[in-house]
């Protein structure tokens, strides 16, 4: 197969990019290693290429990308398990796989390389989110297939700091641990992350007194007025992280501590693009539509212009003003709701929650068959200390979906704790029809 020197594999510090232009040279240097990998050593590759007509010699921009075919989940369950791995076994030394919940796991493979290169490039993120080497992090991202426990888990140490690998639930021993071992800094969903302060504060205890400084956030969509209440709750800086299995796991791409506008993504290693969800056709820079990714170093599981059904758009960097930004991802092709002709997300009602002092951030819609029409009921529970305001709140939460949405919603209270809390990812759609 076709080999790139080592030193042309290594995660060079963020410092060390270069201009532009110079990221762009690695780039399709990169680029090219990858299609020829690929479409040498993964049949499924190699017939979608010639079903296309294109071969990697084809490659010899960075636009040439646009030639080649895209890559989506489905492309991946049917070379379920190892269909899609670009090394023999002998080489892959850890495998990850998706929930499967929908339908077969998507599977992806790593050699020591790819390890190596994983972790260095969630360092890179823990740096980005203002992580210090020495620094204890409480690590509550799930462990084993899943990527996000074990691939936060090397980095954290790549950096020089120390992981406390908690993994997720039992919420009541996750305070227990954050009170007693003092972290600095915490790793999980920004769902779980409110399941703590929850349970901190039925224990009396104030989440903003805890030791953590920083939260790096992810594995979910989640707004900025969503971060405006952990950090006011949890007294933290709450910064994103990005990835998706497919790709690598978390590390993808990180937010700047200091800009907070959207994480940066790793470029040296991921080429992104934006397309029209339903052309495919390419956009321009700033314009919003669906993510799309090419690994640029990925030796086990390289993956061509991957389809992730994440809604975004690419910004100029800011941080680090080689690499180009993702406008924080809300949604997804696939957890749209469209409710009477009038498309919608979950992230569209949190934001307009958040915007209601007499709420709280823990609610779930249910989508439901009335007659012939659909209906989608969002069940909330209010803020503890707003007794007598709870039924205007719900008015009003009501009328702003109406103004702002276009759609009419049914609104229905309920008992503070009585929903169910996150432990990991959460769950805010519940299809009832």
């Amino acid at each position: 197969m076709p080999k790139l020197s080592n030193s042309n594999m290594e995660v060079l510090a963020i410092n060390a990019i270069g201009t532009r232009s110079e990221l762009e040279e690695l780039q399709l240097e990169r680029l090219k290693w990858t299609v020829s990998h690929a479409y040498e050593n993964v049949e499924t590759y190699r017939a979608k290429f010639d079903a296309f007509g294109v071969k990697p010699s084809d490659i010899r921009t960075l636009d040439d990308v646009t030639k080649l075919p895209f890559t989506t989940k489905a492309d991946l369950r049917e070379a379920y398990p190892f269909g899609m791995f670009a090394v023999p076994s002998s080489e892959i030394r850890r495998i990850h796989a998706s929930s499967g919940t929908t339908g077969r796991p998507t599977v992806v493979g790593y050699t020591s390389g790819d390890l190596d290169r994983w972790a260095a490039l969630v360092a890179r993120s823990l740096e980005a989110s203002g992580v210090k080497p020495g620094w204890r992090v409480h690590n509550a991202y799930g462990y084993g297939l899943f990527t996000g426990g074990l691939g936060a888990h090397a980095g954290i140490e790549r950096l020089g700091a120390t992981v406390i690998p908690v993994s997720g639930g039992q919420t009541e021993r996750q305070v227990m641990l954050i009170m007693d071992f003092q972290p600095d800094a915490i790793m999980c969903t920004p769902s779980y992350l409110l399941t703590i302060a929850d349970t901190m504060e039925h224990q009396g205890i104030d989440p903003a007194s805890s030791s953590l400084k920083v939260g790096i956030l992810g594995a979910e969509p989640w707004t900025n007025e969503l971060r405006i209440e952990i950090e006011k709750r949890m007294g933290i800086d709450a910064v994103d992280i990005y990835g998706l299995s497919e790709l690598m796991g978390p590390g993808v791409a990180n937010e700047s501590s200091q800009t907070k506008d959207g994480p940066h993504v790793w470029e040296d290693h991921f080429l992104p693009e934006i397309i029209d969800a339903e052309s495919g056709k390419r956009l321009a820079d700033g314009e919003k539509g669906e993510l799309v990714f090419t690994s640029l170093t990925n030796e086990a599981f390289p993956i061509i212009r991957y389809r992730t059904r994440d809604l975004t758009r690419l910004l100029p960097g800011s941080a680090y003003p080689a690499m180009r930004r993702i406008e924080k991802i809300t949604g997804r092709n696939d957890d749209m709701i469209i409710l009477r002709g009038v498309n919608l997300f979950p992230t569209q009602i949190e934001e307009i929650v958040m915007g209601i002092e007499a709420l709280s951030p823990h609610f779930i819609l249910e989508l439901t068959s009335a007659g012939r029409l659909d209906a989608l009921t969002v069940r909330i529970e209010p803020q503890r200390d707003y007794v007598g305001a709870q039924q205007a709140a719900a008015t009003e939460l009501r009328r702003r979906i109406k103004t702002l949405l276009g759609v009419s919603v049914e609104i229905k209270l309920e008992v503070p704790g009585a929903l169910p809390r996150s432990e990991g990812k959460y769950k805010r759609l519940y299809d009832l029809r």
